[in-house]
């Protein structure tokens, strides 16, 4: 028997220049506070890296080719109460171009060192995920989600390639 679910998909595109990333210190008005890489909802019916490209162009006014994105892995988020999936496509991208916004949309950007980056405030989730983008191959997490309980039911990190 199949459980018919929904799914959302969803992109991250982390920008490293040299020993630097680019990183968004979003508001706690907007949801999802401290910083992050920018990235959001793919819009259908765009590809995954063709959602990567634009998020990152709205919220930093970076400009990156679908072909110079590195694919990273994916986090996913499973909620069995709302047959929900959350899908969130990760890619890395060194070569871009253009200049950053003044007052980007999602909040203050900022170039920080990647050794330095993993002690700011963020969320639980992005500062799992913050190292796996340099991580040798790619990176599947898959999270089972408890929406009672607020809490995982099952999680699990695997390294590929």
């Amino acid at each position: 028997m199949s459980i018919k679910n929904e799914c959302g998909l969803y992109t991250m595109c982390l920008v490293q220049d040299e020993d630097k990333i680019l990183l968004i210190n979003r508001p706690d008005k907007l949801g999802f506070p401290g910083y992050l890489g920018p990235g959001g909802k793919v819009d259908f019916p765009e590809s995954l890296t063709e959602g990567a490209v634009r998020e990152l162009r709205e919220e930093t006014g970076l400009i990156a080719k679908p072909e110079d994105l590195i694919f990273k892995g994916i986090d996913e988020y499973v909620v069995p109460k709302t047959n929900y999936r959350y899908m969130v496509f990760n890619y890395l991208v060194k070569n871009f171009e253009g200049e950053l916004l003044s007052n980007p949309p999602e909040g203050e950007l900022h170039w920080v060192d990647i050794d330095d980056a993993i002690n700011l405030p963020m969320q639980s989730w992005f500062k799992r995920r913050l190292p796996l983008f340099f991580a040798k191959g790619t990176f599947e997490i898959s999270v089972v989600w408890d929406e009672d309980s607020k809490s995982s039911i099952e999680d699990k990190l695997r390294m590929l390639g």
